[in-house]
């Protein structure tokens, strides 16, 4: 159990922007949400995971929809409380503690914000160790967790309850639902009880979101590479040194999808790397190699300051480092591959581990 301020929640939202791949909603918002709430009702308490009873009522909280959308559309906070109400109200049970349902900018920030309102504690695990667009997509999916009952609540006062057959299905009715709202909403899904979190979550994702912030800040401090002090933290790997020359991005389906075309620098002098992203990044190919592909993570670095920039956020001519992150082991299995791999995405070609195709490329 620990207390988190604000210099943890500046240090997290960066750790979670790298983590989050592109995606999960601009980092900028979610801070500011959860520095407010923090300022105004104190600090939350963090727990790790093995101190939830086994059988308190968890539930994480989160938005969905398009990350471009939030850019204009920015949450009030009160959704996920109105979310949480009427999840709370249709179980008869009262929430023990929320959670991040992603290592995503805006999605690792919102249950501090609800938390500080609500006077909850956050548990330090989440469903991904990164973010991916789809509902399905938590590791509780691969372990047999109902998102359902499920309230997903808008800024107009909109809410919907929905109990679906399956997860997909969620996903399903509740992106349509979330496009008539406006392209963006809050959610309270995914309740489960404390032993299946520990059973079935990614612990540590908020200590080492902590961890990847504060390297960034103090290697701007010290003078020192900032990018080669993350790739050690999170056992990366540099895939490619470019400036944006082509950014095609569009908002359609509740998705912020596109791809991004970097000219090489340096020692990448003369190659073409292309980036595919459904909200998150989810191909990098050099030429026509692949050099790293969904579950593994695709992150986007600002060359000089080292700092995360989202799919939302990529210019033309800004000058950039990509980076591959192996994904959690929970994801390289058969179910995690069917679920989140290349195939599901459309791209016809196999998963190979980034470490694989570094080894196999040269690392640089």
């Amino acid at each position: 159990m620990r207390k988190i301020g604000k210099q943890e929640i500046e240090d997290m939202a960066v750790g979670a922007a790298l983590l989050g791949t592109g995606g999960g909603g601009d980092p900028y918002i979610g801070k500011l949400m959860a520095l407010q709430a923090i300022e105004e009702f104190g600090p939350v308490t963090v727990l790790d995971p093995e101190e939830v009873p086994d059988d308190a009522l968890v539930v994480p909280s989160s938005m969905m929809g398009a990350p471009t959308v939030m850019l204009e559309k920015v949450p009030s906070g009160e959704e996920a409380i109105e979310a949480f109400q009427k999840l709370e109200a249709y179980l008869d049970e009262k929430i023990y503690a929320t959670f991040p349902i992603e290592a995503g900018g805006v999605n690792s920030m919102l249950p501090f914000a609800l938390a500080a309102r609500l006077g909850l504690p956050v548990v330090d695990a989440d469903g991904m160790g990164r973010a991916f667009p789809e509902l399905q997509m938590v590791t509780f999916y691969l372990d047999g967790i109902s998102a359902t009952p499920a309230v997903i609540a808008d800024e107009k006062g909109n809410s919907a309850l929905l109990t679906t057959i399956d997860n997909v299905w969620t996903e399903r009715i509740a992106r349509a639902a979330t496009i008539e709202m406006g392209g963006s909403v809050m959610n309270a899904m995914y309740s489960m009880r404390g032993k299946q979190l520990r059973e079935s979550g990614i612990p540590n994702i908020l200590r080492l979101e902590e961890e990847i912030g504060k390297t960034i800040r103090l290697a701007k401090e010290n003078n020192v590479n900032a990018i080669q002090e993350v790739l050690k933290t999170v056992g990366g790997f540099e895939l490619f040194r470019g400036k944006v020359t082509d950014i095609d991005r569009k908002t359609e389906t509740g998705f912020a999808r596109g791809i991004a075309t970097f000219e090489g620098i340096g020692n990448d002098k003369g190659e073409t790397l292309q980036l595919r992203f459904q909200n998150e990044h989810l191909l990098a190919t050099k030429g026509e190699q692949v050099v790293c592909v969904t579950p593994d993570l695709i992150a986007v670095l600002d060359a000089e300051t080292g700092l995360p920039i989202t799919t939302e956020g990529i210019r033309y001519g800004t000058r950039c480092v990509i980076i591959g992150i192996p994904c959690h082991p929970k994801w390289r299995t058969k179910k995690g591959i069917e679920t989140v791999g290349p195939g599901y995405f459309g791209y016809d070609v196999d998963f190979v581990p980034v470490e694989e195709l570094v080894n196999k490329g040269g690392e640089k």
